[in-house]
């Protein structure tokens, strides 16, 4: 790859909305990542829905199963995210779990930088959102949580 190539693939990739790119052309290969801005994480409040009255329509599929409402505790970054210190390990946390503030409940792996997700409140863990070694963007949720 020519230096004029990778300027080039640089530029459009700064220009683009990605946050990540890999580049492979025979043996060569290029990673490109950018750095996201942590937020600090924030247990909102549960909210109950008004209910709506629908038109009964007959003959409708039920819809899909939507995670219960309630608060989630959310990506502060984008990366990797995992449930244990290391594959095999216990979990940091599984649902049920009662945990307090600041309690390590996950890592995300970002830019080969291990950054812990402590809890933001006491809560109970409901359920894991996201997998462990799935890809996670900013703010997409990882556990569904109820505070206490």
């Amino acid at each position: 790859m020519t230096l004029e190539q990778i300027t080039s693939l640089l530029k459009a990739f700064d220009e683009s909305s990605a946050s990540r790119l890999k580049y492979t052309c025979g043996e060569e290969q290029i990673t490109l990542e950018k750095a996201v801005a942590q937020s600090a994480v924030v247990c909102a409040p549960a909210v109950e829905a008004a209910p709506v009255v629908a038109a009964v329509q007959p003959a409708a599929a039920p819809a899909a199963a939507a995670p219960a409402a309630g608060a989630t505790i959310d990506a502060p970054l984008v990366g990797t995210f995992y449930v244990a210190s290391a594959p095999g390990e216990t979990p940091f946390v599984q649902p049920g779990d009662t945990v307090h503030k600041g309690q390590t409940i996950g890592l995300i792996e970002a830019m080969k930088m291990i950054n812990e997700i402590p809890a933001p409140c006491d809560c109970v863990i409901e359920s894991l959102v996201a997998q462990d070694g799935a890809l996670v963007g900013f703010g997409d949720p990882l556990f569904q949580i109820r505070e206490l």
